[in-house]
């Protein structure tokens, strides 16, 4: 019976959930949105991560999606539950995080959790209840012209407030040293007595992570990001046995799909290529003329059959402007499903590697093969697991949000996944 469940706003994040849990030291499934009747989880697993598509959704849908999957998670006997978002929060005011986190403690009847949405790897920590991201605050961060969640503040107490009905507390790193009593006497008295409330303690290091984890590990119900996710999986695995990771290396060759305009992303393709990789670029102009861009791919790959090959539709900020003029949502739809097919062609012809680079393109990768549910291996980078589909076996599939990963990602991602054949 796992003891821990986790509902993540989108895949990319529920698979960065994964991955700390696993490294935290406890056996993890995952499932592709909530579980159809009938639905395994797999023998030995102590944490159920659940990837739903609340991010963007509207209110009252990401509340109800979210509840349910909560609601599946205890009739599993689930008893302590996370729901993760992502580490730069969301500053809208008709954000999701707080009408979520309102319901869940309402369906679970607890007083107060957390809030925190730190990944220190990653360079974002709570500093006095406001958020940086490498050292600034969020809203002079790339992150502040994010095209769906603009980031326009750092405060997350101010974030909440248009977002919730109930009040936050922070809790400074200098007060964290207390005895744990003095701080729950503290808190109780800052609260006033409200019958819920909301605490955000301070996360600037791995110690950080660890004094979180001992203060507030018992509660029933937690939030944040991926970075607390690691140290709280070490505060739970003491008290029970240390989960098994799965082999990630397959025989054959690779596919390494590319969709997001990240930086990091560019930067990861533009090594690749620099280093002798294979690669293809879809033109997207094309692909909205039907010319044929992925019969076109899907030859270059089988011409360098048995070599990874990179297939990207990802561009310079300026460059994607100027193709969106031509419809930007048609657009990215048909980049996506351009890459899901290629996914889907790869996979049918006896490819086990699939490597998948942007969160919208993953999650349209997945779903045209198919795969619903998870087992959680070693991580290539923080936050990007190998993972392997319940559906078949002898598949690895990685798939990193845009911003994720170093330089050499590709590289790191083939050399670790590869099995040398008899």
């Amino acid at each position: 019976m796992p003891v821990f469940g986790c509902v993540a706003d989108d895949f990319t994040g529920a698979g960065d959930a994964a991955s700390f849990l696993v490294k935290g030291g406890l056996s993890v499934q995952l499932f592709s949105g909530i579980p159809a009747d009938g639905s395994r989880i797999g023998e030995g697993v102590q944490a159920v991560v659940i990837a739903l598509k609340s991010r963007t959704q509207k209110k009252d849908e990401a509340v109800r999606d979210t509840m349910e999957a909560f609601q599946w998670l205890k009739e599993k006997g689930v008893q302590q539950f996370y729901f993760k978002y992502c580490s730069t929060f969301d500053s809208t005011p008709e954000g999701n995080i707080g009408p979520v986190l309102d319901a869940a403690m309402e369906l679970l009847q607890v007083p107060c959790t957390i809030l925190c949405p730190a990944l220190p790897v990653n360079g974002r920590v709570v500093k006095h209840g406001e958020l940086y991201v490498d050292g600034v605050p969020l809203q002079e961060s790339p992150m502040k012209n994010h095209p769906l969640t603009p980031m326009r503040d750092c405060g997350i107490a101010r974030l909440m407030q248009p977002q919730s009905r109930y009040s936050c507390v922070e809790l400074w790193k200098e007060q964290m040293g207390q005895d744990e009593k003095d701080i729950w006497g503290w808190l109780s008295d800052r609260s006033c007595g409200a019958e819920h409330y909301y605490i955000i303690p301070d996360y600037q290091d791995d110690g950080d992570g660890a004094r979180i984890s001992e203060l507030f590990g018992g509660l029933r119900l937690l939030s944040g990001g991926s970075g607390l996710l690691e140290p709280l999986a070490r505060y739970i695995s003491t008290q029970s046995r240390k989960g098994q990771v799965p082999d990630i290396r397959a025989a054959g060759a690779a596919i390494l799909l590319a969709g997001s305009c990240s930086k990091v992303t560019l930067g990861q393709i533009a090594y690749f290529q620099a280093h002798g990789g294979i690669s293809y670029k879809i033109d997207p102009a094309a692909l909205l003329e039907g010319e044929g861009q992925v019969d076109e791919a899907w030859d270059f790959v089988k011409a360098h059959w048995g070599a990874p090959v990179l297939v990207y539709s990802s561009d310079t900020a300026d460059n994607v402007k100027e193709t969106q003029r031509l419809g930007q949502s048609r657009i990215a739809d048909m980049l996506e499903q351009a890459a899901a097919e290629l996914a889907e062609r790869a996979v049918s012809r006896g490819i086990r590697r699939v490597i998948v680079a942007g969160g919208e393109t993953s999650g349209a990768v997945t779903k045209r093969l198919g795969f619903s549910s998870y087992q959680i291996g070693q991580s290539v980078a923080p936050g990007v697991p190998v993972m392997i589909p319940m559906e078949n076996p002898d598949i690895r599939l990685v798939l990193k949000s845009g911003n994720f990963g170093q330089e050499d990602f590709f590289e790191r991602v083939l050399a670790m996944t590869e099995m040398e054949e008899d």
